[in-house]
């Protein structure tokens, strides 16, 4: 018998039979999972400063994909290029999949696309229409959200599709572009997984988890130097998707956290005493803006040494729940800070409030549309290929987007330090 087909029959039986663990370390190594089931409790300080030699075998070793969709992600070649353009329009819609309530923390991403199409209807409009945006929204997308989207999309003359502001609600939109072929501009959400299902009507404009991650690792490996920090995160799909991604990579560095607590509620958040080790150097926050605040707000009773988080400590909600906190936080910034800083301050005199990154960028993401719709005309296939043919493009308020194959913004990422005394 074939020895992968003996060591596969072996497998099935174990994992089939009474004991599981033990069918478990066999998937481990039968699979080649490095290291096992086995972890280190804490990472070595000769670890923390990988030579080139040991970081080149350790990339030899790891497996390698059969096709790696990142690298040769599939170009839409089916029908729709050879349709004439829309007729008899009177105007040019874009579907905007996000609240739109002036109640909800992510109104402001809506008053941005807002005042992206008053800016565009001001200087004349999409190939001389005035352009209008169609909104819908749940708080429940995967119920009634999906229907709404599946609505806007095939009940009006909606070209393209702005959404949506976290990454479940983008997963949505993207499995409804798929079958009704329409481009969807991602302005908000960093989950890099709705790039990976490679849907080629789908485009991110903010750099993914990988990308926010690797200034991110540099910087908290140095500032520790093998000394043991915490990972403190909350347990959305957001937040478990760049833990996932920030335990991988600091796997791949040979570090690990020394103890990491999920947090379904920050105001209950109980294990102060074990932040208060003097030996900590570090502590990890990942959640929302609002329980990354929440989550601060409590380890600063405890903990005064720096905290290090995702790109949510750079929204407005986040910045404003903790102004009065002392301490350092250091988090990825993925826009470019002159840009935002410059089209916040006009957000400021129009709306009374400052614009974050994820407010700018939907900004440019409506901008964009407009721009690929006077190359491409009313059409849903050709807009497609405007947007990827546009780029590199310049947006007046968050910076410069370049898709890479998946359809994600490739802009380089720098980290923020904020400290109040």
């Amino acid at each position: 018998m074939n020895s992968r087909k003996l060591w596969a029959g072996r497998l099935s039986h174990a994992v089939r039979g009474s004991r599981p663990a033990a069918g478990c370390l066999l998937a481990c190594l039968c699979l080649g999972f490095p290291g096992g089931l086995f972890r280190p409790a804490a990472a070595a300080p000769e670890a923390e400063g990988a030579s080139p030699k040991g970081e080149v075998q350790a990339a030899r070793d790891r497996p390698k994909p059969h096709y790696d969709y990142r690298e040769r992600a599939q170009p839409y070649s089916g029908p729709g290029r050879e349709e004439p353009d829309w007729t008899g329009l009177t105007e040019v819609v874009l579907g905007y999949f996000g609240p739109s309530d002036p109640a909800h923390p992510e109104f402001d991403l809506w008053r941005a696309a807002s005042m992206a199409a008053d800016d565009i209807n001001r200087a004349g409009g999409c190939r001389g229409l005035p352009l209008r945006l169609e909104p819908a929204w749940s708080e429940n997308p995967w119920g009634t959200g999906i229907a709404q989207v599946a609505r806007m999309i095939y009940s009006r003359p909606v070209l393209a599709v702005i959404g949506s502001v976290d990454g479940p609600s983008t997963h949505l939109a993207e499995q409804v572009v798929a079958k009704a072929r329409v481009p969807l501009i991602n302005p908000g959400a960093t989950d890099r997984t709705a790039n990976l299902a490679n849907v080629p009507w789908m485009f991110s404009c903010l750099p993914g988890e990988q990308d926010q991650l690797a200034p991110l690792i540099d910087e908290l490996l140095a500032r520790t130097a093998g000394a043991p920090y915490a990972l403190v995160s909350a347990v959305d799909h957001d937040s478990r998707v760049f833990t996932g991604e920030l335990r991988r990579l600091l796997s791949r560095r040979g570090s690990t956290p020394a103890f990491h607590f999920d947090v379904a509620d920050p105001t209950a958040f109980d294990h102060l005493d074990r932040l208060a080790d003097p030996r900590l150097k570090a502590v990890i926050v990942v959640g929302d803006p609002g329980d990354s605040a929440g989550l601060l707000r409590r380890i600063r009773t405890v903990f005064s040494g720096p905290v290090f988080g995702s790109v949510a400590m750079g929204r407005r909600a986040f910045l404003e729940a903790v102004r009065d906190l002392p301490g350092e936080v250091i988090y990825p910034y993925p826009a470019e800070t002159d840009a935002v800083e410059s089209f916040s301050q006009r957000f400021l005199e129009h709306t009374g409030v400052p614009a974050d990154f994820a407010a700018a960028q939907t900004y440019d993401a409506v901008r964009l549309l407009c721009e690929a719709i006077q190359r491409a005309g009313f059409n849903r296939a050709r807009l497609h290929d405007a947007l990827r043919e546009l780029v590199p493009w310049r947006g007046a308020a968050a910076g410069w987007i370049n898709w890479d194959r998946t359809g994600q913004n490739t802009r380089p990422v720098r980290l923020v330090r904020r400290e109040h005394p």
